[in-house]
């Protein structure tokens, strides 16, 4: 049933870092079109396609002139030679404080490497973003909690770190042009063109009743993605191509009062057209040794979908297509000590579904990716791949799950998971102990399906997405409420779920779904907690039976904590910010409250949820509550 294809080595390339333009329409439009993200698009895995460019610098700028008018002559932009801007919208590791206090950290990927996050604590303050204020709360001991300091911002906040009494905040923000017409009323004021910008503040919280500005940069485009490790915060940016008086506008660093304007003969670039171009940076910025000049890289190609970032190499994803097919190019630059260079790239075929299809384990790059031929009738299908550090293809299983989309993926030292999805739920069991052989060594089929999974130790696995209900007319199921499985893949031939919990009817959602910093888990303290949106069915209103594709009504909003060990789940308690319906709005399937628990956190023995308007703070173990602060 499954293919399997040795790869034979490819010939290393010097090839571009590809980083992301979300910001354009012809981006939008080519992932609406061809369904990237949903039907998951990829290349006939038959083909073994392998798509290499030639990194180069532009020689000059009359070069850089002639390659855009090259590469921007397809129809994403308005006409006679205007340009438009879309403009942006808006694991748990213990750590310890001077009194040696556990607390929670982000849920992330890679240990080591810190993901930004609208809510972060040093064991002592809580940091909550919201909108274009930052809140200090001092938080521990809860008998002490209260408000302590608010940060406002030119832009919207899209996350925050914070590491050794530093706060460092990343916001969205635009800068206007504009062209007085005969007065200085707005109405006489012609808006010339708006550029995307990225604010990274970095605060000293030593004191964080009183936080001090200590370094303010600003880099050209819009926010992508970022990552800390150690004393450096690595942003990465793109900046849409756009003209003023017919000539391009470059990008832009500004650190200080120090402005540097990319020079044209420093941009690595493709020498290929693309119809999504646009100038992306990667930026190193010292948090700490505030004097250290800015590194950065500037680069001009098209869309990247996602990043994975190890201690010392970011991976960036780019999907590529051709005449009846997808494939991701990918791009690995190497960072240390604030220093970036980029390495070296390769290709596989099909597309990626987000970060956690990708990892690097021991000296290779590991990557999950579902293909489909969009132009012919070849099935959707799920394939891993292994890749040396020269990014090429050395191993690689193809052709799991036909008609199936994959829904999650996760590596976990020698193993891949995969789960993939379309009327039962297949979790595949992927042996890479030998890089250049990857077997399938087992799978399991039960309802429902995973959205996101997370590893609770070497031999279990916590899978949290929807179940389902088969549906009688067509080879589909009907989602329904939200399902917590744990998996026992000690015996790797036969894995099994050991438990399993259900959580409401179709319509109950939880951010953990699309986002993985919503969810805390610590197996130390057999703990697990996530948000929960609860619709439920009633049932009265339908004599007849309940149909599958029945949507509940929304009665609930909060946190779900569960005890969780590798014998089973079991439901702790609840905890909820919304007292009275007057906290909440909710019309059909629509719902928003601003008490709604977006996070939660640990410190000590208290347990932390946190919502726009409230801080709630509750004994970790019985979950009484013992205070709370309303936020202003």
């Amino acid at each position: 049933m499954f293919n399997r294809r040795t790869f034979k080595p490819q010939i290393k390339k010097k090839l571009a870092l590809v980083l992301p333009i979300a910001l354009l329409l012809g981006t939008s439009l080519f992932l609406i079109y061809f369904n990237v993200g949903n039907d998951i698009l990829s290349s006939n895995p038959s083909t073994g396609m392998q798509v290499h460019m030639t990194l180069t610098k532009f020689s000059s700028y009359e070069e850089l002139i002639s390659f855009l008018n090259r590469s921007l002559s397809f129809p994403w932009f308005l006409g006679n030679g205007d340009r438009f801007v879309l403009l942006p919208a808006a694991g748990i590791e213990a750590k310890f404080t001077a009194v040696s206090i556990d607390y929670s950290r982000t849920n992330i990927q890679v240990e080591g490497v810190d993901e930004d996050d609208v809510v972060k604590t040093d064991g002592e303050y809580i940091y909550l973003a919201l909108g274009k204020r930052v809140l200090i709360v001092k938080a521990y001991p809860p008998d002490e909690a209260r408000f302590s300091a608010e940060i406002h911002v030119d832009g919207v906040v899209s996350g925050i770190f914070v590491s050794d009494r530093r706060l460092i905040i990343i916001s969205n923000g635009i800068y206007s042009y504009v062209k007085n017409m005969e007065s200085n009323s707005m109405e006489k004021r012609e808006i010339l063109f708006v550029e995307p910008i990225v604010s990274v503040l970095i605060y000293d919280v030593e004191n964080a009743e009183a936080p001090i500005l200590v370094r303010n940069a600003t880099i050209s485009g819009a926010y992508f993605n970022s990552r800390m490790i150690e004393d450096y915060v690595y942003v990465l940016t793109s900046f849409p191509i756009h003209l003023r008086d017919e000539e391009p506008i470059l990008p832009e660093i500004v650190d200080g009062k120090r402005a540097i304007r990319v020079d044209p003969t420093s941009i690595y670039y493709s020498n290929k057209s693309d119809f999504c171009n646009a100038f992306t940076t990667i930026a190193a910025i010292n948090i700490q040794n505030i004097n250290e000049p800015i590194a950065y890289e500037t680069f001009l190609f098209g869309y990247a979908s996602c990043i994975y970032v190890s201690l010392n190499n970011i991976y960036v994803a780019v999907p590529g297509y051709s005449e009846s097919s997808g494939i991701t190019e990918i791009h690995r630059i190497r960072i240390e000590d604030g220093k970036i260079k980029y390495e070296v790239s390769g290709s596989v075929p099909g597309l990626v579904l987000n970060q956690f299809s990708m990892d690097e384990y021991c000296g290779y790059f590991r990557i999950a990716t579902t293909t489909n031929t969009w132009m012919g009738d070849s099935p959707i299908v799920s394939n891993v791949y292994v890749l040396n550090m020269s990014l090429a293809v050395i191993g690689g299983v193809e052709g799991l799950a036909p008609g199936e989309r994959m829904y999650s993926a996760r590596f976990m030292g020698d193993r891949c998971y995969l789960v993939t999805f379309k009327k039962v739920d297949p979790l595949f069991v992927i042996g890479l102990e030998d890089p250049t052989d990857p077997k399938v060594l087992g799978k399991l089929k039960i309802p429902g399906y995973s959205d996101y999974l997370h590893p609770y130790d070497k031999n279990h696995l916590i899978g949290i997405g929807k179940w389902t209900v088969e549906a009688e007319e067509r080879d589909f199921a009907w989602y329904q409420g939200i399902k917590i499985s744990l998996f026992d893949v000690s015996d790797v031939e036969h894995p099994r779920e050991i438990d399993s919990i259900m959580i409401g009817d179709r319509g109950t959602d939880s951010p953990v779904l699309h986002n993985h910093k919503a969810l805390l888990f610590d197996r130390g303290l057999n703990i697990l907690t996530m948000p929960i949106l609860l619709a439920e069915i009633d049932e009265s209103k339908y004599p007849n039976g309940v149909p599958p594709n029945t949507y509940g009504d929304y009665v609930w909003q909060g946190l779900y904590v569960f005890t969780i060990t590798e014998k089973g789940i079991s439901l702790r308690g609840r905890i909820t910010h919304i007292e009275s319906p007057d906290d909440f709005l909710k019309s059909g399937y629509w719902f928003y409250s601003e008490y709604a628990i977006e996070r939660a956190l640990y410190i000590g023995n208290t347990l932390y949820t946190i919502s726009n308007k409230m801080i709630k703070m509750n004994d970790l173990e019985s979950l009484e509550e013992i205070s709370s602060i309303k936020l202003p």
